[in-house]
């Protein structure tokens, strides 16, 4: 499933992804585990509340290469 975030259109980073999702253009949001609970937690939440599905991925610095950044990322989302 990482997969989509290396080729299709996303967003990266907690800030970007609550407004996709408010929005309404998140698709599927991406967690990593290993983040702080009080960035996840909030996003999670509001995925619930938007019936988006949660992708939990073990660890931020996967996430971050899928997104093909240099850097660990908490939350990212596939968007339409």
């Amino acid at each position: 499933m990482l997969t989509e975030l290396k080729t299709g259109p996303r967003v990266v980073g907690a800030k970007q992804t609550r407004r996709a999702l408010s929005d309404g253009k998140a698709v599927r949001v991406y967690l990593a585990e290993d983040a702080d609970p009080g960035v996840t937690g909030p996003i999670e939440a509001l995925c619930a509340e938007k019936g988006t599905e949660v992708i939990h991925v073990p660890a931020m610095r996967e996430l971050g290469q899928a997104c093909g950044i240099a850097v660990g990322a908490a939350v990212a989302a596939l968007v339409r």
